[in-house]
């Protein structure tokens, strides 16, 4: 999870990793308007 705005500062998911930007959320977590998503799951 990461804002749009760190996001695209940080030119990436890659970018926003290393700059401390994202995030892991639990499942209570309510989504923002701008958050970037990435889902995941173990099947």
């Amino acid at each position: 999870m990461v804002g749009y705005e760190d996001f695209i500062d940080g030119n990436g998911e890659q970018g926003a990793k290393e700059a401390g930007r994202w995030r892991l959320e639990g499942k209570d977590y309510i989504v923002n308007d701008g958050d970037v998503v990435h889902f995941r799951f173990n099947v």
